[in-house]
């Protein structure tokens, strides 16, 4: 459900820091783990001062907040959009970690005009988002962890086993030259954005034991227009209550988590002081995360606890309309 107007970021080379304040390198890492879904030990994949791992919880409010949660429904819960199985595939987004060497395969785009020309180092066996057989989103998301780049895709289908792929859009992130995608580009999500750094990841929530980024969210209705850190709009909605890509939410300071514990607590503490950022057209308050056989889906439950009123939307810059 994106891209539904036009056809229509920022990563960066710095070591990521490990709970604990200990520094440990993620890219060049031959220890990392490759694969489907590979546990990434709780390292950020981005730099303390990127915007997806801004510490919001001080930031001014914006004078529509409370229209715009009542756009989305002040009412509706918060919802994992992971940790389960649906439709007979992993709930969720799923990414796969290569190595620098990985092959590369040409790929054929929709809009090829917003997306950045491959090839891309894409396994045969990559995992599409929903299963080979899936009718939504079907991203496919690949890390290399030698070269330091994120290689995104939507609506990805391969081609001859894989030796080619055909995708609506992509898009590829270098982490050692970081730039803004051009404006009103999309990426592998209407908003610009790269997807895997704003994932809910198993080994940071239950392994790290903490959230230090805004999440990955989507709204059924979305306003035609972007905020930073997003660069494209999917919608033909002008309502002003309407909340636009790339807007963020975070938690009510004045919360009470203490009744949440486990990675529901985690998950709370985090969106007090990183948020969520609006990057896609989907469910309502939907909180996106990646596949991993060790969730437990009841003790993500509690998050569901948090109505659309316990959240504000943080101080917005400029709407970008065209």
């Amino acid at each position: 459900m994106k891209h539904i107007l036009s056809r229509r970021h920022l990563l960066h080379n710095a070591s990521a820091l490990l709970v604990g304040g200990a520094c440990s390198p993620l890219w060049g890492e031959t220890s990392l783990p490759l694969g489907p879904n590979a546990d990434l030990g709780g390292r950020l994949l981005l730099p303390s001062e990127d915007e997806w791992n801004r510490d919001v919880s001080s930031d001014e409010v914006d004078p529509r907040s409370e229209a715009i949660i009542a756009s989305i429904g002040a009412d509706k819960p918060l919802h994992e959009d992971f940790g389960l199985i649906w439709k007979g595939a992993p709930g969720g987004i799923p990414y796969y970690v290569v190595k620098g060497d990985q092959p590369r395969v040409p790929v054929t785009f929709r809009y090829a005009d917003e997306s950045d020309p491959g090839p891309y180092p894409i396994p045969p066996d990559a995992w599409i988002e929903g299963g080979p057989q899936a009718e939504g989103d079907r991203h496919v998301l690949v890390l290399d962890r030698d070269a330091m780049k994120l290689y995104e895709l939507f609506h990805a289908f391969p081609v001859n086993g894989g030796k080619s792929w055909k995708a609506s859009s992509g898009a590829i992130f270098d982490l050692k030259n970081p730039k803004p995608r051009p404006a009103g580009w999309t990426s592998a999500d209407a908003a610009g954005l790269p997807i895997l750094p704003g994932l809910a990841r198993y080994d940071e929530i239950c392994g790290a034991g903490v959230l230090r980024h805004a999440l990955r969210f989507t709204v059924r209705k979305s306003r035609h227009g972007y905020v930073s850190p997003a660069s494209h709009f999917a919608s033909p909605h002008m309502e002003e209550n309407l909340p636009p890509m790339g807007m963020r939410v975070r938690l009510k300071a004045s919360f009470d988590t203490t009744p949440f514990q486990g990675p529901a607590k985690v998950i709370l503490e985090g969106l007090k002081k990183h948020g969520l950022i609006l990057a896609d057209n989907g469910g309502d308050w939907y909180i996106s995360g990646a596949p991993d056989d060790r969730w437990v889906h009841e003790s993500l439950l509690p998050i569901r606890r948090v109505k659309g009123r316990d959240l504000e939307v943080v101080k917005m810059g400029e709407l970008v309309t065209r």
